[in-house]
């Protein structure tokens, strides 16, 4: 699949790295699951930082635990971390994050900013290794594991050995502080901290970082976790854990990313940089075009019926919201319209007109909260996710496209929404099959950010939304 090659150059733990994302998952079951170790959760309070010692890899490490050569364990696969470790491999991005600062691009990057070595930097190591206080690192805990076991699965030292003991189960390990990854909304939690940023220290990826080689910061949550999985879940896991669908995730992963993005966006300290706004919350893609001197030269610039803004404007980033009004369309039609509306005031107060920009964004913040709420009471039917995509490929929604981003996250909703059906056996691989060409063609035309081809994407929508119907 194209995505891998062009997508995970966006990544902030990881520069360039290629690969493939499998459409074949296990069923999963539809209800969501609320544990106690997600009360409290929030973006300042993850496995980095909250407080608890991580005694390193190297305490999941041995052929009794997790780093078996072959998958042969009973309950668990048990070699997690020889494909956590897999240099070949997407699923090898995580302990990657680490060696990426050793390279010289990234000591480009902290040269540039006046910064030491990227290995040394807190602001590097921040999101790209277990990055907790010292007095919070265990004796065999080692800094150059990048992101390690307990960066995403929560500091070990009061769970390490009672989740490998008789009777063990997954409510006692995730009550003494193991984070239940299997709930969306805390795996969004969890990697939106570094996959978008939080507002606890080292982790916020600026525009002056990007300026100086940073990639760009892309996020999908469904796809991201395929294509960095460290196991294989067998029949066992979803016996043991509540697991919501693809499509939920996706869901999950939009309103989430939004909620972080604006709330961010919302904090003093991170929203200026000097005189001007902090950039990295905008589309990169639709300031940065080329320009001439020459006469016979016009911009190439499209309308877009979702931010009727002037030429010459900064265009905030809404590709999340663009997907969560597709989805709002079908599991809340009652909100659709009021959500359209919070996004046209929202840009609105960007350019000066309307409602201020707080009393814009606090409204779309309220309103994809409640969105949250109907997404975590929706089973996503096939119906309902055919109707999803379908708003997502259609051309009044397609018009929307007009930058980079938000087609990045149209081509990877139609797969993640096709993968979730296929999983969940709402429809047969073979099905949509003959369907590849066209989502290639959709990846084609946003393989490169600076040759994006709006016409291209939009062609490759319209055959697909002739193929979903006949799905119906």
């Amino acid at each position: 699949m194209r995505l891998a090659k062009y997508i995970l150059i966006g990544i902030a733990v990881l520069f360039a790295v290629s690969g493939t994302l499998s459409l074949m998952q296990n069923q999963v079951q539809a209800a969501p699951v609320i544990t106690s170790a997600s009360e409290g959760l929030t973006p300042d309070k993850t496995p980095l930082t909250d407080g608890t010692v991580h005694e390193g890899v190297m305490g999941c490490y041995g052929s009794t635990c997790h780093s078996r050569q072959e998958a042969t364990g009973i309950v668990v696969r048990q070699n997690e971390i020889l494909t956590w470790q897999d240099d070949t491999s997407t699923t090898g991005a995580h302990l990657r994050a680490y060696k990426v600062l050793l390279t010289e691009r990234s000591k480009g990057i902290t040269s540039r900013l006046g910064l030491a070595e990227p290995h040394l930097e807190p602001t590097c190591l921040g999101c790209h290794a277990d990055n907790v206080p010292e007095k919070l690192q265990g004796a065999r805990f080692q800094m150059d594991d990048g992101v390690g076991c307990e960066a995403c699965h929560g500091g070990s030292t009061n769970w390490l050995s009672q989740h490998y003991a008789v009777g063990a189960s997954h409510e006692k390990n995730v009550s003494l502080g193991l984070y239940p990854l299997e709930d969306a909304k805390t795996r969004a939690t969890v990697c939106l901290s570094c996959h978008l940023g939080s507002s606890a220290d080292n982790q916020f990826v600026t525009h002056r970082m990007m300026a100086a080689g940073h990639p760009r910061i892309s996020f999908e949550l469904d796809l991201f976790t395929a294509l960095q999985s460290h196991h294989n879940e067998d029949v066992d896991y979803y016996d043991r854990k509540t697991v919501q669908p693809g499509a939920h995730k996706w869901a999950i992963g939009q309103v989430s990313a939004l909620q972080r993005q604006l709330k961010l966006f919302a904090n003093p300290a991170l929203n200026r940089d000097g005189a001007f706004p902090e950039l990295v919350f905008f589309d990169c893609l639709a300031c940065h075009r080329p320009i001439s001197d020459d006469p016979d030269w016009r911009p190439e610039v499209r309308s877009n019926p979702g931010r009727p803004q002037m030429p010459g404007l900064v265009k905030f980033n809404d590709a999340n919201m663009i997907m969560l009004l597709a989805t709002a369309r079908e599991i809340a039609p009652d909100m659709a319209d009021e959500f359209d509306m919070a996004v046209r005031d929202f840009h609105g107060s960007l350019a000066g007109s309307g409602p201020t920009t707080e009393i814009a964004s606090a409204k779309l913040v309220q309103l994809s909260e409640a969105l949250s709420s109907r997404i975590s009471a929706t089973d996503f039917s096939k119906d309902q996710t055919l109707s999803i995509l379908d708003t997502v490929v259609t051309d009044t929604l397609a018009r929307r496209y007009t930058d980079y981003v938000a087609a990045e996250q149209a081509i990877m909703a139609v797969d993640t929404l096709l993968s979730s059906m296929i999983a969940a056996k709402q429809i047969a691989s073979g099905d949509v099959i003959d369907m590849r060409d066209e989502i290639n063609k959709g990846y084609d035309a946003v393989e490169r950010p600076n040759d994006y081809d709006q016409d291209q994407l939009v062609a490759a929508l319209g055959v697909l939304q002739a193929r979903l119907k006949e799905l119906r």
